[in-house]
């Protein structure tokens, strides 16, 4: 039983290691794109580049029916029946949807140019924009539906190469394009980086050898019946999360300006960035594993439990690291004209904690197909998230918007809780509640030094709960992994470090 529990880690490590080094990757091209984007848009441009991007995140949403999600967890069951048969079944129609859906939300975006112009800037003057960022949206979606094959068949080194690849070519041609045009440019470079992720998935999803099967009408039907079902709980979801997202910026736009919705977004992508590897490494391969055994609950359990304790372990030095450095990172990524956002970015480092926590726990409510009881625990945290905005912005000026993200996670994971509580005898090991209440605790303390404590010595005492954490997680990560599972050559270095537990 416990060799079986560390391989299970050494699983959940030896993927997140992959997602993770691919997003590691994606951070410093992110990075690079990021500050190349604030150096030659300024906070303004910056703004005009998160709003248009946040058009086509809702617009991709609404148009994708959340197949993507859905189409991760039909590859992912009909890869476990060991049919190859079904998963080229499977596969085809989930491929045939995803163009189709593709399409439809191209025309969604040029019919309602004007709308949505006016709704976002409050005039028309940017509805060419809007009707361009179609073409980005046409192959996001294409995109999708390739990526979910490569998921659902468990495929995570061709995951972590696609993820890697199209990000960095599209970069290179989006800030080319930015530089000769500038704001004009800004459209132009959503859509270079949605070709290039097409272009990427297509190339290792092609690497799949799937039969030519039959496909009966019935078939069909019954297929994109079961991928619309699931695919719309995921796409009510997904749209209330962006159009949560997309509302904030519309609120901090209206009452503050273009140049504070810049500052909002820096700090907003930002405050994500290392724990997005996190996340990215959970939805990888922690979500096909857990459809597998969705309906064994002391098995489910097990598996979130798990995930939470290594995610929590691997996030924690991060954050606290991105709180005590949060000035040093703003001019980093940006520049110091984005200095005022520094604020923002504390208080959202707060919520993202909370995040890494509560999110295997909702994977349980996804993995088990119900419906009802997620789109529930979706809208009732976009009705937190949105009212908490609006009165904290209200009354803390523009660092209202992250205390909103943080004050609405705490409600997700209580909530969330309660309901995995109930729907499958979920309940914290110690070992996992241990890890949670220790980095909640050194998060809190840390934010609070910042408030209270000198400049100076808020930061000393930050770096050293970050060096100390960062020990304290290495070493906790080494004794749930068998030895055999770390490489010879790390396993030496931590042993010179005298980092490795005995059995190294």
């Amino acid at each position: 039983m416990e060799e079986e529990k560390q391989g299970s880690y050494g699983q959940i490590l030896k993927s997140s290691a992959m997602v993770g080094g691919s997003s590691a990757i994606n951070i410093v091209i992110g990075m690079v794109r990021t500050k190349a984007m604030a150096i030659l848009l300024g906070p303004a441009g910056f703004g005009l580049f998160g709003l248009f991007g946040s058009i086509a995140n809702l617009t991709q949403t609404i148009a994708g029916m959340g197949v993507n999600s859905s189409g991760v967890r039909q590859i992912a069951e009909a890869s476990g029946t060991g049919n190859s048969v079904r998963v080229a079944q499977t596969t085809i129609v989930l491929r045939r949807v995803s163009v189709l859906l593709g399409l439809l939300g191209a025309v969604l975006l040029i019919v309602f140019q004007r709308p949505v112009a006016r709704l976002t800037f409050g005039s028309a003057e940017h509805a060419p924009e809007v009707a361009l960022l179609s073409v980005a949206v046409f192959f996001t979606l294409v995109s999708a539906g390739q990526g979910a094959l490569i998921q659902g068949m468990r495929r995570i080194a061709d995951l972590a190469k696609m993820s890697v690849l199209g990000p960095l070519f599209g970069t290179i041609a989006g800030i080319v394009l930015v530089y000769f045009f500038r704001d004009r440019g800004v459209v132009p470079a959503l859509i270079a980086v949605a070709v290039m992720a097409a272009a990427a998935s297509w190339w290792y999803s092609r690497r799949i050898k799937i039969e030519k099967p039959s496909l009966t009408a019935m078939y069909v039907t019954q297929e994109v019946g079961a991928l619309l079902k699931l695919g719309f709980a995921f796409m009510s979801s997904g749209l209330m999360t962006i159009g949560a997202a997309y509302a904030v910026r519309i609120m901090v736009l209206h009452r503050y300006g273009l140049t504070d919705t810049g500052l909002y977004q820096s700090a907003w992508t930002l405050g994500g960035l290392y724990v997005g590897v996190i996340l990215q490494a959970m939805a990888a391969d922690f979500y096909p594993r857990l459809t597998a055994s969705a309906n064994n609950n002391p098995e489910c359990n097990r598996l979130v439990n798990e995930q939470a304790h290594v995610g929590v372990l691997l996030a924690g030095p991060g954050v606290i690291a991105t709180l005590t450095i949060a000035p040093l990172i703003i001019a980093l990524f940006y520049s110091s004209k984005f200095g005022a956002a520094v604020g923002i970015l504390r208080w959202i480092c707060l919520g993202t904690m909370i995040q890494v926590i509560s999110w295997p726990m909702g994977f349980i409510i996804v993995a088990k197909a119900r419906q009802v009881i997620f789109f529930s625990c979706e809208l009732a945290w976009t009705v937190v998230s949105l009212a908490l905005a609006w009165i904290c912005l209200e009354h803390f000026g523009i660092d209202g918007a992250g205390i909103a993200f943080f004050g609405s996670y705490i409600f997700h994971a209580v909530m969330i809780y309660t309901v995995v509580s109930w729907l499958s005898g979920f309940r914290w090991s110690t070992g996992t509640a241990r890890a949670c209440v220790l980095f909640l605790t050194i998060v809190g303390v840390v934010f609070a030094g910042f408030h209270l404590l000198p400049f100076m010595w808020a930061s000393v005492a930050g770096v050293a709960a970050a060096i100390l954490s960062g020990i304290y997680s290495v070493r906790a990560l080494l004794h749930l992994v068998p030895a055999g599972s770390v490489p010879v050559r790390v396993r030496k270095i931590f042993v010179l470090l005298r980092m490795a537990p005995a059995i190294f």
